[in-house]
């Protein structure tokens, strides 16, 4: 089985690993916790990094830091992960959903300030797949607005537009750090901010609600959510290579698009308003000609030892979420199409060269005899 993703741990890992064990120091206590989030800052643009435990719980913080009310509404993308709506629900918010764009699938700026109330507080943008949201419309459009953008760079570790790094473009930003993303601590996640406000909160919340003049005494509630060294160890090492990284994942994603430029399918833009996509995934979605959907095409590859993960699913269809949308009832074309036909391929760091023709040539065949 050609698997869809391969984690590449061939750097500095296992020396910094032996570090922490040598030293005793595998708590959130030690030094690569704080080395990671200097790191992490550097890169964006951001003035803090608060190291947690993963991508999901970096959301929670990230949204309850800004203080949202009962009511209170943020306008999001129909078109991603579950976390990021939930998230949003239990800040006790309520999510407003926006279609994804036909090329890039991110939210579509010129539906955003349709879905704009006065009870909006925050925009959040989640880049998708490898290619950045449009951040100068989408930042305008809140600023215009006087609200507050949350943006999930999750998938976009080192991508950029205009000069800015992704995470570098939210009033506050987070980052996963999953075995599948281009910088990995297995687990982990990062909230960023500029606002010293914000990080004192965020470091608050994130030990316990501990005050930070006197422990053992609370005046707020929180979470255990702390990074571990051990974690900030791995993570450490792959901000290190992580230009080679996304160097070998445009290689890996040219060579799909290559290998497959003459099949039903379509990609996202290999650059779009100047950036470069990244190929968190190498995605494609069928077009209408293929007589199967998505599940159907994965089941074939499956069968023939080729990997694959299906596209997210819209929010606006996800059944838990229906008491939480507001009675909103939305027609989402772009986003209910891709999920249905859109897949991708095995296309981790330590997927070779090899693996890449071998699933291009298992695509084509299948798609060739339909």
């Amino acid at each position: 089985m050609i698997p869809v993703t391969r984690v590449d741990l061939g750097g500095n890992e296992a020396k910094y690993l032996q570090e922490c064990i040598d030293t005793g120091w595998i708590s959130s206590e030690g030094p690569f916790v704080r080395r990671f989030e200097a790191d992490l800052c550097a890169l964006t643009g951001q003035r803090h990094g608060i190291a947690v435990a993963n991508g999901s719980v970096a959301l929670d913080l990230a949204l309850s830091v800004i203080g949202l009310q009962p009511g209170d509404e943020v306008v999001m993308p129909d078109f991603t992960i579950i976390s990021c709506a939930s998230a949003v629900v239990r800040a006790g918010a309520t999510p407003v959903f926006v279609d994804a764009e036909p090329a890039t699938w991110n939210m579509d700026p010129a539906q955003i300030e349709a879905r704009i109330s006065p009870r909006t507080r925050a925009i959040m943008v989640v880049h998708i797949y490898g290619l950045p949201s449009n951040m100068p419309a989408i930042r305008k459009i809140a600023d215009d607005h006087g609200l507050l953008v949350i943006e999930d760079a999750a998938e976009a570790h080192g991508q950029s537009m205009g000069g800015t790094r992704c995470g570098g473009f939210g009033d506050v930003s987070t980052f996963s750090f999953y075995a599948n993303k281009h910088v990995s601590c297995g687990e982990g996640g990062m909230v960023l901010t500029s606002s010293d406000e914000l990080a004192t909160r965020a470091i608050q919340m994130r030990n316990l609600g501990f005050d930070p003049n006197r422990r053992f005494y609370h005046e707020s509630l929180g979470w255990n959510y702390r990074m571990t060294n051990l974690q900030a160890a791995v993570g450490c090492a792959q901000l290190e290579r992580l230009d080679g990284t996304i160097a070998r994942k445009r290689e890996i994603g040219l060579q799909y698009r290559s290998g497959l430029a003459d099949m039903p399918l379509q990609f996202a833009p290999d650059n779009w308003l100047g950036a470069d996509n990244h190929y968190w995934v190498v995605g494609a979605v069928l077009d209408d000609s293929v007589p199967l959907d998505a599940v159907g095409l994965a089941q074939l590859l499956r069968e023939r030892g080729v990997d694959t993960r299906p596209f997210f699913w819209p929010m606006s269809e996800q059944p838990i979420l229906e008491q939480f949308a507001g009675g909103r009832v939305y027609d989402h074309p772009v986003a209910s199409r891709i999920a249905r036909r859109g897949l991708y391929f095995p296309a981790g760091t330590g997927i070779t060269d090899d693996e890449v023709r071998g699933s291009c040539d298992t695509i084509r065949m299948l798609l060739s005899d339909l």
